[in-house]
């Protein structure tokens, strides 16, 4: 009998399917607090970019045309002061599908490699992609909010393909030290990912990036879908040691991986422009201090993040765990959140709360939640 193959596990959200429905019960229905989708609208400029480009009749550029890549590395000189070559930055498909492939495609080039070393508290797909390539993943430990770099041993060390940071994280909000990352990651030969896609929304400090360390050893994975609001064109970036991007643009030409021509154009149209994420940042702020209040009021202590749009909120103590949590929320309030084991066992003791919902809908959630 042939032995079985890899067996998908259930998706992590489609596991909310039962608790949506008991928030679906209210009046107008779920307030749908469990995924980072945005909501509010793009800029103008650049939905009419994306429908008068004209490049929708040939092939794009893999690695992303000069437009787009100009417009990437321009962001990233004015947002943190940080010069990239035109040989350290390239296109991809939605930053989900680079956390899901790149290690598959970087394993082609250490063999010798297995393991991929990843926050235990974090985004699933980072241990996902790990799965998907046959490799090894390994939760890191974290105190503070930061990697514990320490707790890594020289042999797990020495036998790791990279290690992932994710600052701001989802689904903590914390901010991650991404220069000790990349010091690390140097001292023992390991590339270091650093998942910077929520930084546009850092509240602690101005945003930052790993690349302010230098280039070499690490890469930089940069959105569109959150400082923008477009997360169903699927495009963003990675940025860093040139010969490890050189490598994957070669790699991810021949497997056919382009992002759409009309969508490149539209997206070096909102990296030139950061008015619209200035707004956005205001929108958030606001949101976080709202649900936070009315979460406290409930009994919850919610605080506010150091970035995201995300409140990681402990369970109260007359709660068995997070599912229950949301449970009681979805029944009295109708907003839907999100488990936090679904982030890592880790995580089972808190909720993740994406104040992504328009105002209106968040401020009817928070007064059915603190009704008598």
């Amino acid at each position: 009998m042939t032995a079985p193959g890899f067996v998908p596990p259930p998706y992590p959200y489609e596991r909310l399917a039962g608790i949506r429905l008991q928030a679906d019960e209210h009046v107008g229905g779920v307030v749908d607090c469990s995924i980072g989708t945005p909501y509010d609208p793009p800029p103008g400029a650049v939905l009419d970019a994306l429908a008068t480009s004209g490049t929708e009749r040939g092939y794009p550029t893999s690695a992303g045309s000069a437009a787009l890549l100009d417009a990437g590395r321009a962001w990233m000189e004015r947002r943190f002061g940080v010069e990239v070559p035109a040989s350290g930055l390239a296109a991809c498909i939605g930053t989900k599908e680079l956390v899901a492939s790149v290690v598959h495609h970087l394993h082609l080039r250490q063999p010798d490699r297995s393991i991929v070393l990843y926050p235990e508290v974090s985004y699933p797909t980072y241990a996902m992609g790990a799965e998907l390539a046959g490799l090894r993943a390994v939760a890191v430990p974290m105190v503070d909010g930061r990697l514990d770099l320490a707790s890594i041993s020289p042999e797990i060390a020495a036998s790791a393909l990279v290690l992932w940071s994710n600052s701001p994280s989802n689904p903590t909000g914390e901010l991650d030290d991404l220069a000790a990352a990349a010091e690390w990651g140097r001292a023992v030969d390991v590339l270091v990912l650093s998942d910077e896609c929520y930084t546009e929304f850092t509240w602690a400090t101005s945003p930052q990036t790993i690349l302010t360390s230098g280039l070499d050893g690490v890469l930089a994975v940069h959105s569109l879908s959150k400082r923008s609001n477009l997360a169903g064109l699927r495009v963003g970036f990675y940025a860093g040691d040139p010969e490890v991007v050189g490598y994957l643009r070669s790699v991810r030409q021949h497997a056919g991986m382009m992002v759409p021509g009309p969508v490149q154009a539209a997206a070096a149209v909102a990296l030139a422009d950061d008015t619209h994420v200035d707004a956005q940042r205001d929108r958030y702020l606001e949101r976080l201090g709202l649900v936070a209040e009315g979460l406290k009021s409930a009994g919850y202590d919610a605080a506010m993040p150091s970035g995201t749009f995300y409140l990681w909120v402990p369970i109260r103590d007359d709660q068995a765990d997070a599912w229950v949590a949301a449970e009681d929320i979805a029944r009295t309030s109708g907003m839907l959140v999100s488990p936090g084991d679904l982030y890592g066992p880790a995580g089972s003791g808190h909720f993740r709360v994406a104040v992504v919902q328009p105002t209106d809908r968040l401020v009817v959630a928070m007064e059915r939640l603190t009704s008598p």
